[in-house]
């Protein structure tokens, strides 16, 4: 499981596509009186700010701390393989957690850069 939290965070900074467009989660704007041409540069620029979002330190964050909180309710609960087994699912769920909140932090980068370049930003 943690190879495959590994892989869909190597996925989700893939330089070959934007985030938004691995995720789904493209922004939608009212394109009444838009200019396509200029609304891909601004997106682009704010895709790039959008960069700077830490989403693989969020999610290793959180796959420690889901480790250290699991593990402590493996002792609480039982034996040595209770605290193995209540790691890897609090690192799993941690991990998971920290992914979605790093996308989800992402994506409000780019709706209100484009809504401060005065976009209508739909979604």
């Amino acid at each position: 499981m943690h190879r495959t939290l590994m892989a869909l965070i190597a996925l989700s900074t893939t330089a070959c596509s934007s985030v938004e467009e691995l995720t789904g989660n493209t922004p939608i704007i009212d394109t009444r009186g838009v200019n396509i041409a200029q609304y891909e540069q601004d997106l682009a620029a704010c895709q790039s700010y959008a960069d700077q979002v830490a989403i693989a330190r969020q999610a290793g964050t959180r796959v420690i701390a889901g480790a250290v909180v699991g593990s402590v309710f493996g002792a609480v609960l039982g034996n040595s393989e209770t605290v193995q087994r209540g790691a890897g699912a609090g690192a799993i769920a941690g991990g998971t957690r920290g992914v979605g909140a790093g996308l989800h932090e992402r994506h409000t980068v780019v709706k209100r850069c484009l809504m401060g370049r005065g976009y209508r930003v739909l979604n």
